[in-house]
């Protein structure tokens, strides 16, 4: 018997690759391009935009940096994948750290815009083993703060909700309408508008809607202290942007107050696609925040 087994494990040996045995998870929530060589940094979008809106910062690093850029299932023409049903930020914060471990990444650095950067700071805040840095592009810890400076996640939820049933129920018609109407708001280049309304009308209904819920009624405030990360906040000021052009500075340092050590980067004359709309002054703020 025990010589039998002897031959079976050779022949195995022989028939299956090395390391068949060791279970290899892809991602369901997300996908992931990597280039270049070097220290990790990986690159999350922000609600129903593509990874392409990362390209000029991944053509930026990847002569020293591995770069990771993450595609959100479900948005810009990609499938739904796991993010079919049920929330969606919270199980695909837990998919990067899984994806981190998996792939034996070390301390990697973290940029996020807006969605993006709201899931960077629950990894950073809720597994803080697994981020060396994190750069939040025009996000908060609360973004329902920007409808009501009082508002808790308790008291906005039935807002939240009735939020997501519209974009649910609303034609194709009339969300293309509100869509374009919101990018005109959100993109102050016509190119960068063009791109993130295109990606916008791509993506997943469901998907958008479930993910516009979860950051409505997810409150991180309390849970800022808990990071140990080196944390940067780049965010946009333009005077387009009417009312809350002057309430900017005051919103970001109140809103990120408990954070220690956080670094508050202020980008002029652009709207919330910073990157797309100051590329130049994006990148320095990239280059400064991975020295």
């Amino acid at each position: 018997m025990f010589k039998t087994m002897k031959r079976l494990l050779a022949l195995l040996s022989l028939i299956l690759p090395l390391g068949a045995g060791v279970a290899h998870a892809e991602p369901m929530r997300f996908s992931v391009e990597v280039a270049g060589e070097g220290p990790d940094v990986i690159l999350i979008p922000g609600l129903a935009s593509s990874r392409e809106v990362w390209r000029a910062t991944a053509r930026q690093l990847e002569d020293r940096y591995r770069v990771h850029l993450i595609q959100v299932a479900g948005f810009a023409e990609s499938a739904p994948g796991g993010n079919a049903e049920g929330a969606v930020v919270g199980p695909m914060a837990d998919e990067i750290v899984a994806y981190i471990a998996q792939e034996h990444l070390d301390h990697p650095a973290i940029i996020g815009h807006s969605m993006g950067g709201f899931t960077g700071l629950l990894i950073a805040a809720r597994h803080p083993e697994s981020v060396g840095r994190l750069m939040v592009v025009d996000a908060l810890p609360f973004f329902s703060v920007l409808i009501n400076p009082a508002a808790t996640a308790a008291a906005i939820e039935p807002q939240a909700a009735g939020f997501r049933d519209m974009i649910l129920a609303q034609s194709p018609g009339a969300f293309a309408a509100g869509q374009a109407r919101a990018m005109a708001t959100l993109a102050k280049t016509p190119k960068a508008r063009a791109d993130a309304l295109a990606w916008s009308l791509a993506s997943d209904r469901g998907v958008i809607a479930r993910t516009t819920y979860d950051v409505m009624t997810t409150d991180l405030r309390g849970d800022l202290a808990a990071i140990k990360a080196p944390v940067t906040v780049v965010y946009a000021r333009d005077p387009e942007m009417g009312f809350f052009y002057g309430l900017a500075d005051g919103v970001y340092a109140g809103n990120y107050a408990t954070l220690k050590g956080v670094q508050l980067k202020r980008v002029d004359g652009a709207f919330h696609f910073v990157m797309l709309d100051q590329p130049q002054a994006f990148a320095a703020e990239v280059e400064a925040f991975l020295k």
